[in-house]
C-alpha cells in the first residue's frame, strides 16, 4: 500500500519522528486501555466477591408495601438507621437490599428497615429456579447503577420471593474515571515526551547522513572526488559511509588513471605525429620549390610515413581497448569458452608475424569463462611480444596446462630493475624504446586477465622472458565444444 502523499513529502527526520511518536501513541495507549479494563475487571470482582458474602434478610426484618414506592415510603420512615453490612463485617462496601414477592396482588415489595431507595433488574433474572444465584448488573430507582445479586430463595409466610442485594456503582466509576484521567494525562505526556525524542533521535541518527549529503553536495558543486568522511559504528549508517568512501576514492583513482592515460598518450602521439609532419613538410617544400626529391629518397619518406601511420592505428586502437569499462553495462553475459581454442588461432597470427621462427607448443583442452575477443587479444598481445623479443631462428615454447599458459622466449631478457614496470601503461624498457610498439601491449594483457578473475607475470628465464597467465576454470565444459585440440 502506498503511503498519502503528505507522508512522502516530509523530510526522513519528520518521517522517523512521526513514526517513533505513532509507536509509542500506540503503545502508550495499548498499555493504558489494558491497565483501564484489569482496575474495571478487579474492582468489579471485589464488588461481586463482596456481594456475594453478603448477609440474608428474615421476614420480621422487612417491610412491604403494595408498590415499590409505597415500600420505600414505608422503609424510609422506620426507625432503624438504614440496612448496611452484617454485623461483625470488616467490608467498606455498602449493600441494599429488597424482597421482591411474585404475588402481584398486594405486599409484593419489601425493603430492609431505613431504605430509601428500590432496585431494578431485568425481567429475566425475575424467573430464575429457586435457590439459583446470578450477580448481574441493574440500576436503582432513581437511575444509578448497580450490581445485584438476584438469589430465588425459600419462601416468606409460604409464598415464594426473590431477594436482590445490590452494591452501588457509583464510587467505582468515579475511580475508573480518575483512573482513566490520569491514564490520558499520563498517554498525552508520553506521546509529546515521545515526538521530541523522536525528533532527537533522528536528528542524532541521521548526522552521519548530513555528513555524507554534505560531502556528496561538496563534490557535485566543486567536481573534487576523494571527499571521505569519517565512519564510527558498523551500523547500516556506517556500511553506507563506508560505500560512500570507497565509491569516492575509486572515482579518485579513476579520474586519476583518465588523466595519466591522456597525458601519456598525448606524450606517445607527439613522436609519430612529428615526424609525419616532417617527412609532409618536406614533400611539400620539394614540390614547391619545383626541386622533386631523388626517387629513393621520395620512397623512403613515403614509406616512413605509411609505417608511422600504421604506428598511429595500432597506438590509437590500444587506447580504445584500455579506455573500455570492465564490464559495460547491457552487455552479454560471460560465456563458457575454449583456452586451447583461443591459444591455437593466437599462434596462427603469430606464426604469420615471425615466419623464421619455430614455435613448440603443447596445450591440454581448458575451459574459461570469459569475453572471447578480449582474451583472445591478450593471447596474441603475450606472443607478439615473444616474437618481436626472439633472435632470428630462434624458438618459442608455449604450454597450456591445469588453466596455466606459458609463453618462453630466448631473447635477451629483462632487467631484473625494470619487472616491476612492464606492466604499466606505455613503459618501455630503453632497450625496447627503438622497436615498434606503443608499450601498452603488456597493460591491456593485465588489464584483461584480472578483469576475467586471473593472474599475469613475466619473469626472466636464462635465456629469455617466461610469460605465465593463469585463468579459473569454468565449472564444466558445454558439450558441443571439442575436447582435444
Amino acid at each position: 500500500m502506498r503511503s498519502p502523499g503528505w507522508f512522502r513529502r516530509m523530510t526522513l527526520r519528520g518521517r522517523l519522528a512521526l513514526l517513533t511518536a505513532s509507536a509509542v501513541a500506540l503503545a502508550v495507549a495499548i498499555a493504558a486501555l489494558a491497565c483501564w479494563f484489569l482496575v474495571q475487571g478487579q474492582l468489579y470482582a471485589q464488588v461481586d466477591d463482596n456481594l456475594t458474602n453478603a448477609g440474608g434478610l428474615y421476614a420480621h426484618e422487612l417491610i412491604c408495601g403494595d408498590t415499590a414506592a409505597d415500600a420505600v415510603t414505608k422503609a424510609s420512615a422506620s426507625p432503624q438507621p438504614g440496612f448496611g453490612a452484617p454485623s461483625g463485617s470488616k467490608s467498606q462496601y455498602r449493600w441494599d437490599s429488597e424482597v421482591l414477592l411474585p404475588d402481584q396482588s398486594s405486599n409484593n415489595v419489601c425493603l430492609p428497615p431505613g431504605s430509601s431507595i428500590g432496585i431494578t433488574v431485568a425481567h429475566s433474572y425475575l424467573s430464575l429456579p429457586i435457590g439459583q444465584t446470578e450477580i448481574v448488573d441493574g440500576t436503582y430507582t432513581d437511575g444509578s447503577h448497580a450490581r445485584v445479586r438476584v438469589i430465588s430463595n425459600a419462601e416468606i409466610n409460604g409464598t415464594p420471593y426473590i431477594l436482590l442485594t445490590a452494591y452501588p456503582l457509583d464510587q467505582v466509576t468515579r475511580e475508573l474515571g480518575r483512573l482513566l484521567a490520569v491514564l490520558i494525562a499520563i498517554a498525552i505526556s508520553g506521546i509529546v515526551a515521545a515526538g521530541a525524542i523522536g525528533l532527537l533521535v533522528a536528528r542524532a541518527a541521521l548526522k552521519p547522513v548530513d555528513k555524507l549529503t554534505a560531502a556528496v553536495e561538496h563534490i557535485a558543486r566543486t567536481e573534487e572526488v576523494g571527499t571521505t568522511i569519517d565512519v564510527a559504528g558498523d551500523d547500516e549508517i556506517a556500511r553506507l559511509s563506508t560505500s560512500f568512501n570507497s565509491m569516492s576514492t575509486a572515482l579518485a583513482a579513476s579520474r586519476e588513471r583518465q588523466s595519466q592515460l591522456i597525458a601519456d598518450a598525448g606524450h606517445e602521439l607527439r613522436t609519430p605525429l612529428t615526424s609525419l609532419r616532417t617527412n609532409v613538410d618536406l614533400l611539400v617544400r620539394s614540390e614547391d620549390a619545383g626541386r622533386p626529391l631523388p626517387p629513393e629518397t621520395h620512397t623512403r619518406l613515403l614509406r616512413n610515413m605509411k609505417a608511422q601511420m600504421g604506428e598511429l592505428s595500432t597506438l590509437i586502437g590500444d587506447l580504445l581497448e584500455l579506455s573500455r569499462p570492465t564490464r559495460p553495462q547491457g552487455s552479454k553475459p560471460l560465456e563458457v569458452i575454449a583456452l586451447h581454442d583461443i591459444v591455437a588461432r593466437a599462434l596462427d597470427r603469430a606464426r604469420l608475424r615471425g615466419p623464421g621462427l619455430e614455435f613448440t607448443v603443447r596445450a591440454e583442452p581448458w575451459y574459461v569463462r570469459a569475453d572471447a575477443h578480449a582474451l583472445e587479444r591478450a593471447v596474441i598481445n603475450l606472443l607478439d611480444n615473444a616474437v618481436k623479443f626472439s633472435p632470428a631462428g630462434g624458438t618459442i615454447d608455449v604450454a597450456l596446462k591445469f588453466g596455466t599458459l606459458t609463453v618462453r622466449d630466448h631473447g635477451p631478457g629483462i632487467p631484473e630493475e625494470d619487472l616491476p614496470h612492464v606492466f604499466e601503461r606505455f613503459w618501455r624498457s630503453p632497450s625496447a624504446r627503438q622497436m615498434p610498439g606503443s608499450g601498452l601491449g603488456l597493460a591491456i594483457v593485465s588489464q584483461t586477465v584480472h578483469d576475467h578473475g586471473g593472474e599475469v607475470s613475466l619473469s626472466n628465464a636464462h635465456p629469455g622472458t617466461l610469460a605465465t597467465l593463469k585463468l579459473p576454470g569454468a565449472p564444466t565444459p558445454p558439450p558441443d565444444l571439442p575436447t582435444e585440440m
